[in-house]
């Protein structure tokens, strides 16, 4: 079974830091991209920032310059670190992990159950 474990949610003050860590198991970590997606309360899940498998990143708008994705094949592990946390950044956080071929034969999508990131102000 698939499983993508989040780590690091909690509540923390605006202008702090956050370290988010995602472990997989049940899949060939270093084929697939991965990702940290965030939803808010009535809002469409969004892209945060994103590592391929040949270390590429992708980052929201809303969060370049102040997050760092990075990977770490060895430990199976995908970390999101976030720093100048803002009001904003407040919603649940979930690990993502897709193969790049996107193919329907070859796609694979899988998601962690979330763990919720709070930033007062």
């Amino acid at each position: 079974q698939v499983q993508l474990a989040e780590f690091g949610g909690g509540l923390v003050q605006a202008g702090g830091s956050l370290r988010l860590s995602c472990v997989a198991s049940g899949i060939i970590f270093p084929m697939y991209d991965m990702g940290w997606y965030r939803q808010a309360p009535g809002k469409q899940r969004e892209l945060v920032a994103s590592i391929t498998t040949g270390g590429s990143t992708n980052y929201a708008v809303a969060v370049k310059g102040r997050s760092t994705i990075s990977r770490d094949n060895a430990k199976i592990t995908v970390n999101l670190q976030m720093t100048g946390l803002k009001p904003e950044d407040t919603a649940v956080y979930y690990c993502n992990a897709k193969t790049p071929d996107a193919r329907p034969s070859f796609r694979r999508d899988y998601w962690g159950q979330g763990t919720q990131v709070t930033v007062s102000s």
